[in-house]
């Protein structure tokens, strides 16, 4: 089969990630597949995120100054044999999650969009093995299986399997797109529909929005990313996945109060079996 081939923009949100930042970055440097520019958007971190990223990235290219809109500073650099380029971002205000991805967004040069998050982990062949998968499934969105991590992002041996393909319906109740699995092609997508909402779960509420506007999910049911948990209160961890979950299916797609619930159920009931 022919090799996948096109610019894949990996776009990072960064706040306060300098625990993690410098293995992100080496992460996707580490990326059999070759063709792709890094976005890291600093969404004005508080802590050492940015000079280690200045650090880190020196010591992999040459830097050059970028020019950009006045609200954002940014610089890059070009990383040679390493791969492609990286850019740094830096927002002069905190703004979260969405509005730092949508940045990345709009600043992508490549066809094809993958999201990471600055704690989470890819494997080696996640670009290319998703790719081909793309490819082969003539498909505009697509996701793959995951495993859950510890805090130092050692695999636990729990994975997240994933169907073959997902469509808006199906979506409502089952939650299992990981973004930081998730491969867009937005020659067919278009860039508008993928900018993401500024709610809470933005990255479901954007999923969701693809889905339901007619395009299906494909999933690589292949672990290819580790999700890192931290230890923190299960509890409240729950109750405001359960807030979220319920404000993005009467708020954001507008349905009534019974389908809701319906969801919920089957929802809560794969989110549990997915921890346990």
């Amino acid at each position: 089969m022919k090799k996948p081939q096109g610019l894949v923009s990996i776009i990072v949100p960064v706040y306060n990630a300098g625990n993690y930042i410098e293995e992100t970055i080496a992460m996707v440097c580490a990326q059999t597949y070759k063709d792709w520019e890094l976005i890291l958007v600093d969404d004005n971190s508080a802590d050492d995120s940015v000079p280690k990223i200045e650090r880190f990235l020196e010591g992999y290219g040459k830097r050059r100054e970028a020019e950009e809109p006045s609200r954002i500073e940014s610089a890059g650099w070009d990383l040679g044999g390493n791969g492609g380029q990286a850019r740094l971002v830096r927002k002069k205000e905190n703004q979260g999650a969405a509005r730092a991805r949508n940045t990345g967004i709009g600043l992508a040069r490549g066809r094809y969009i993958a999201f990471l998050d600055a704690d989470d982990i890819w494997l080696p062949e996640k670009l290319e093995k998703e790719m081909a998968f793309m490819a082969k499934a003539q498909a505009a969105f697509v996701f793959t299986a995951y495993e859950f991590g510890d805090e130092n992002a050692a695999a636990t041996g729990k994975v997240v399997h994933v169907p073959a393909q997902l469509t808006y319906r199906e979506a409502l109740s089952r939650t299992v797109i990981f973004t930081t699995t998730v491969l867009l092609d937005t020659e067919r997508t278009g860039r508008e529909l993928i900018l993401m909402p500024e709610v809470k779960s933005e990255d479901t509420a954007t999923w969701w929005k693809l889905l339901r506007s007619g395009f299906t999910a494909y999933g690589l049911d292949e672990p290819l990313a580790i999700y890192r948990r931290p230890a923190r209160s299960l509890s409240s961890n729950k109750l405001e996945a359960i807030r979220r979950i319920w404000n993005l299916y009467r708020r954001q797609e507008g349905l009534s109060c019974f389908y809701s619930c319906y969801n919920l159920v089957f929802w809560a009931l794969r989110a549990t079996l997915r921890r346990l």
